[in-house]
């Protein structure tokens, strides 16, 4: 294996060790209905996107809410002894993708058939960490604070 491809795997391997990540595939429910929870709680701290699911009429909501304990209980398996308040979590991402479809007829006038598709969705949700997205951003300005030292 090429140095650089080792190194590009390495960085991929340190990312997926801070990345927090919960999937719910085959979601009886149309993506775009969907969506319209998940543009609520985008971008979100944790617990204000709990308490927006929570109180929500929409039919996706719960198994969003389901799906947001279902990340933030991968982020406590791998940060065993932090504390969830400490970290600042958030929404980092939230995607709504098209599911299978399944295709059904309707009868129809004159002997015809309409098509009823039936959709689905693949909900995605990463969690990020303030805490540590102010600790990187500090790392990058001692960075660029040092060479601009050294250039001088």
């Amino acid at each position: 294996m090429g140095s650089r491809k080792r190194n590009s795997a390495e960085a991929r391997k340190e990312a997926k060790k801070t990345t927090y990540v919960a999937k719910l595939v085959d979601n009886p429910t149309s993506p775009r209905k969907t969506r319209l929870t998940a543009d609520l709680i985008r971008g979100l701290d944790v617990e204000k996107a709990l308490n927006i699911l929570q109180f929500s009429q929409r039919e996706a909501a719960p198994k969003m809410a389901k799906l947001l304990r279902s990340a933030i209980a991968n982020w406590q398996n791998k940060n065993e002894g932090s504390r969830m308040e400490d970290a600042q979590l958030y929404i980092k991402e939230l995607f709504v993708d098209g599911g299978r479809m399944l295709k059904r007829l309707r009868p129809a006038p004159q002997g015809r058939g309409h098509r009823i598709r039936k959709r689905s969705n693949h909900i995605t949700l990463i969690l990020g960490s303030r805490a540590e997205q102010l600790k990187a951003v500090a790392e990058q300005a001692t960075e660029v604070e040092s060479t601009e030292t050294e250039n001088q």
